[in-house]
């Protein structure tokens, strides 16, 4: 942890959501003229995409048919701790990025599937924001979490994750719902051991519960909305947390145990306004303070 280069992590599986709390955090970097270097989870994977598919089918022809994107073997968890470390000591590091469509084949020069070059994160900024699977991982030798001054945890209960994989790789990807079951399966041995030990390393975590019927995410039509969620939102530690003022600015929410709040689905964006804010701004000023 640096007083001086803080890193902020938000960690979640893939469809959790962290994307689109991500774009609260740009709101309140621009709202508060706070300037960040961002890197994404995906561009520490070991493989492209093409080298994951012929790495799956060799694990697969050994007998391994649970080889995923969540475990080491498919990570680069060693450069992304040297990432880390790099930032909170000197304010720089590497990263590149992972295209993930042609849209991003057009901005970055480079085809669907495919990482381009590494590159230094530029210089100065107030802090680093990372978002992927692994802001907070603890694995062997490597620490990550250690190096993340907030660390945010964002996790849909599993029947609900699963109902946004399913429909988002079925609209956006073509897969069909077998496809995405097998997938699933596939990746559970590792999202058990590396993606659901970090939320016990995170500060807060935000957790969408439908208060819908989710029993069968497998033939679930539609994704439920936020007005048919609620979000418990959990603090590693309470105190320094106005609890009663978020009560009264989020209606609707009400304390279910002595470190967790609940608040309606739709008020998620209103929530981590109120809650992220000033501990940006804390991390902000001292890392001026100290300069």
């Amino acid at each position: 942890m640096s007083i001086h280069h803080p890193i902020i992590s938000v960690t979640g599986s893939s469809g959790a959501g962290t994307t689109s709390v991500r774009r609260i955090f740009e709101q309140i970097f621009r709202r508060e003229n706070v300037t960040a270097a961002y890197i994404e989870g995906d561009a520490f994977h070991r493989y492209d995409r093409a080298g994951m598919r012929e790495r799956m089918a060799e694990e697969a022809g050994r007998g391994n048919h649970h080889y995923s994107h969540f475990g080491p073997d498919s990570n680069l968890f060693e450069e992304l701790e040297e990432t880390f470390r790099s930032y909170s000591r000197t304010g720089s590091g590497k990263t590149r990025h992972y295209v993930h469509d042609a849209k991003e084949a057009e901005e970055f020069g480079g085809p669907p599937g495919t990482f381009t070059d590494w590159e230094p994160i530029p210089t100065p900024t107030d802090l680093l924001f990372y978002e992927g699977l692994h802001g907070a991982v603890i694995s062997g030798n490597v620490d990550v979490a250690r190096y993340a001054d907030l660390k945010i945890g964002v996790v849909p209960v599993i029947n609900l994750e699963w109902i946004q994989k399913i429909h988002r790789d079925r609209s956006h990807r073509g897969y069909s719902t077998e496809a995405v079951t097998d997938t699933i399966l596939r990746r559970m041995p590792d999202y058990v051991n590396y993606i659901c030990p970090q939320f016990t390393h995170t500060d807060i975590n935000f957790q969408r519960v439908p208060t819908v019927d989710t029993s069968n995410p497998f033939i679930a039509r539609w994704i439920p909305t936020a007005d048919e969620s609620i979000v418990v939102i959990r603090f590693k530690s309470p105190r320094g947390i106005d609890f009663p003022y978020l009560l009264s600015m989020i209606q609707g929410s009400w304390m279910s145990r002595a470190n967790s709040i609940v608040i309606p689905g739709g008020k998620l964006d209103i929530a981590m306004q109120l809650i992220l804010t000033p501990m940006i701004l804390n991390l902000v000023e001292k890392k001026r303070r100290a300069a």
